[in-house]
């Protein structure tokens, strides 16, 4: 099984692991929308910072389950 077979069975049987991946996926648009502004303030800079590792995080365990899966 593929990695991205695992990813479509997890997100089909596993709601916690549905739940993050759908959580990281919000996360990465939110970002890219801040960084598509003109320029940033540095609140701005701030939260995109915080935003990045919450989503490096969520990257984290979503990878910690499809490893767990390959085994």
């Amino acid at each position: 099984m593929n990695e991205s077979e695992i990813i479509e069975k997890l997100l089909e049987e596993d709601e916690n692991f549905k739940k993050i991946y759908f959580e990281h996926r919000e996360l990465d648009e939110v970002i890219s929308k801040l960084e598509a502004k003109e320029s940033l303030t540095f609140d701005d800079e701030v939260e995109v910072r915080r935003l990045k590792k919450i989503k490096l995080s969520l990257k984290d365990r979503l990878e910690s389950r499809i490893h767990e899966l390959k085994k």
